[in-house]
């Protein structure tokens, strides 16, 4: 019993510590549904062209949902996210083949090993404007004037 006592203790120990290491791949995921009733009962279920977001109606929908693997070490980092829904399918159906389904595709490398120096490239989610794909970072939920006049 000693014994069982005492490789429990050393393995949980030397778990606990090796727990406390960052790992250096990070997965996360985003999932953001909707349900938008529409009075005017659409057969298709679709709301105006001009509404990019949310634009189904009398019926549950994901607007967006994306799945996220980011690596980083010490000299190198990467993030892909891939991602699907009503937004998708709205905002991006110009781009060809699975392009669209593409939220965030890029790589860096660290160019000082003193200075916290990176250069990235890639595809990224902007951060400038009112406008996101992620509606909990949105200003706006609709398309409106301050929008466009604002760059994406």
């Amino acid at each position: 019993m000693k014994n069982l006592i005492t490789i429990i203790t050393t393995l949980t120990a030397s778990l606990t510590a090796f727990a406390q290491d960052e790992p250096k791949i990070k997965f996360s995921g985003y999932l953001e549904t909707y349900y938008g009733y529409d009075f005017n009962k659409p057969a298709d279920h679709n709301r105006p062209a001009f509404i990019y977001s949310h634009n189904r109606a009398n019926e549950v929908n994901l607007n967006l949902g994306f799945i996220k693997a980011a690596y980083e070490s010490s000299s190198i980092r990467a993030n892909l996210a891939l991602m699907a829904g009503t937004y998708t399918n709205s905002n991006l159906a110009t781009e060809p083949g699975v392009l669209k389904n593409i939220f965030e595709a890029n790589a860096g490398v660290k160019l000082s090993k003193t200075e916290n120096l990176w250069i990235d490239a890639g595809i990224f989610s902007s951060h400038i404007g009112f406008e996101s794909a992620v509606s909990k970072d949105c200003w706006v939920l609709t398309r409106n004037i301050s929008s466009e006049n604002t760059p994406y």
